[in-house]
């Protein structure tokens, strides 16, 4: 008498065995940008606490941006003082403020992005009254180290600003265009930078910390934005994290270098006209202004912010899920 069960049983056709992510879907983009921003604001509470809280802080700032031999204020002498403040008076305008971000909302209405284009308008928005309010509400400690002022100038609101604008426009280009941004949105930043430093309204810690500010708010709106898509899922064909990280590297130091001939060649005079220590913090804060602007160009590489994507595209992306689709078919056609 044979054993087992006399019902007939169906066996249904092997599923094909699903591909393993590659090393560039190894971590959703959504994760990547929320550590990023982790990251971010660590760098800048450990920029604020080393500046702003230690008198050696205190003190390496007061030696890049020397406080002024005659007048008791911060302006570094030499020929870039008046193109510095024609340069803040110019971008601090409404006017200019408004053209800036109406240009991204164009740019992201035309590219189909409008969700975006508003979101830049709001990082810029952030930026300005989070460093407003950290500015007002942290204390500078006196350390009565000469030549430095109780004064609280941490963070850079022009700088957060100038960040958070070219970080924005990032939001609503499309993919291709991004990474061809990192060097002019950088050096506009560097220009500001620069400019508030050279006008004494800034030191080196405030023009870093604006930057880490705006770079930190960007990485939650793409975050929000990634997550709100529903997939978290690259580009078909993205180029996986390693290749995008050493393309990412080599433009980076193609950028810099082009940077650095550029402003050797077009102001010569006047940038050796400044002290070592303002040419300094100008230098460290151009290339840290770079390397920021480069990673958030990276996290965002394989990433569209187009729209939310329904159910079918987003199994599309994934290998092997036509076939499921087409087997569960014919399953459901054979009963």
């Amino acid at each position: 008498m044979p054993h087992g069960s006399s019902y007939p049983v169906s066996r249904s056709s092997p599923r094909p065995a699903r591909a393993l992510p590659s090393g560039g879907a190894a971590v959703a983009p959504g994760l990547r940008l929320l550590a990023a921003a982790v990251c971010f604001l660590f760098a800048l509470g450990l920029t604020g606490l080393l500046f702003v809280w230690t008198d050696r802080g205190q003190l390496i700032d007061g030696l890049l941006l020397p406080r002024a031999e005659r007048g008791g204020g911060y302006e570094q002498p030499g020929d870039l003082f008046g193109p510095a403040t024609v340069v803040l008076r110019h971008f601090g305008r409404p006017s200019t403020l408004a053209a800036l971000l109406g240009g991204v909302l164009v740019v992201g209405l035309l590219g189909r992005r409008l969700l975006a284009g508003l979101t830049g308008v709001g990082l810029v928005l952030c930026a300005v009254v989070t460093a407003g309010a950290v500015k007002s509400a942290l204390p500078r400690p006196d350390f009565a180290i000469e030549g430095s002022t109780t004064h609280n100038s941490f963070p850079s609101g022009h700088v957060a600003v100038a960040t958070a604008l070219v970080l924005a426009y990032l939001l609503v280009l499309p993919g291709w265009a991004r990474r061809w941004s990192v060097v002019p949105g950088a050096a506009a930043v560097s220009v500001i930078g620069a400019a508030t430093m050279i006008a004494g309204w800034h030191r080196f810690s405030d023009v870093l910390g604006g930057v880490l500010l705006s770079a930190a708010l960007f990485c939650l709106a793409a975050a929000a934005l990634t997550l709100r898509r529903g997939g978290d899922a690259p580009r078909p064909g993205a180029m996986p994290v390693a290749g995008r990280a050493w393309r990412a590297f080599a433009e980076g130091a193609v950028g810099l270098i082009v940077l650095g001939w550029v402003v050797r060649v077009l102001l010569p005079g006047p940038a050796a006209g400044l002290p070592w220590g303002p040419l300094v913090a100008i230098s460290a804060a151009a290339v840290l202004t770079a390397l920021a602007v480069g990673v958030a160009v990276f996290l965002v590489a394989s990433v569209e912010f187009t729209g939310p994507v329904d159910r079918p595209q987003r199994e599309a992306a994934h290998p092997g899920s036509m076939e499921r689709l087409l087997a569960t078919d014919s399953r459901t056609a054979g009963r």
